[in-house]
């Protein structure tokens, strides 16, 4: 179970890149490793051994990132508040 976040993150990491040479590596003691396959077939580590959040954190901080989707609403809303701070 403490690998879905895990897992999850890395199938978002190889959507945004499309790179499906990425891949996880669990240690015996629960920590997470990124890992990327070479062309030759050799597997680079591409982070240390992280905690669950920290890895978490690291994989989605890794590669491009998706601009948040902003309905037209929060836009108009964004410009009221413009509006009345500096009025």
């Amino acid at each position: 179970m403490r690998s879905t976040r895990a897992s999850n993150a890395l199938a978002r990491l190889k959507s945004r890149t499309g790179n499906e040479r990425y891949s996880m590596q669990i240690a015996a003691n629960g920590t997470f490793c990124l890992m990327e396959a070479q062309d030759d077939g050799q597997m680079t580590a591409l982070s240390s051994a992280l905690e669950l959040d920290e890895f978490v954190r690291f994989v989605n901080a890794t590669g491009p990132q998706t601009p948040k989707k902003i309905s037209k609403l929060d836009v108009a809303f964004e410009k009221q508040l413009v509006k009345k701070t500096s009025s």
